[in-house]
């Protein structure tokens, strides 16, 4: 559920002193902050803040696309350090090209479409391939089987 427009948006009572108390002044220092919840209004405008993401202080210079929106969402307080690398190895496994020599280095060569299976080292010449032997279906237990009424 979103704030009753007739409280208008929660700014923490601090940074509207500080903001005030930098008007004043020419060279305004950034107002470092705790209060992620607070809502960006239009005096923020032109200011800088140190935002906390729970571990250190985010420089922010505020410009007017960030009115309206809180001052937590410019701090990200989760650092992606990207994927693991067993999924770097698997895309660019993937997008390698599939033509002469393009496969992975030592990989066998793959057999051309619609050409017949070889037949497996030390089987007799002209003797038909052997076929991969079927997994075992797994057994039943008795004690689960539903009898027939």
């Amino acid at each position: 559920m979103s704030r009753g427009i007739w409280k208008g948006p929660f700014v923490h009572p601090s940074l509207l002193k500080k903001i005030d108390k930098l008007k004043d002044q020419s060279r305004k220092a950034p107002i470092k902050t705790w209060s992620r919840n607070s809502t960006v209004i239009p005096e923020f405008v032109g200011h800088s803040f140190l935002i906390h993401n729970g571990k250190n202080f985010i420089p922010i210079t505020i410009s007017e696309e960030m009115v309206g929106h809180k001052l937590g969402e410019f701090s990200p307080t989760r650092k992606f350090s990207g994927h693991t690398p067993a999924d770097k190895k698997a895309a660019a496994e993937g997008a390698a090209p599939a033509g002469p020599g393009g496969g992975a280095p030592g990989a066998a060569p793959k057999a051309a479409p619609g050409a017949a299976p070889k037949a497996a080292p030390g089987a007799a010449p002209g003797a038909a391939p052997a076929a991969a032997p079927k997994p075992a279906a797994p057994k039943k237990d008795k004690k689960w089987v539903k009898k027939a009424t």
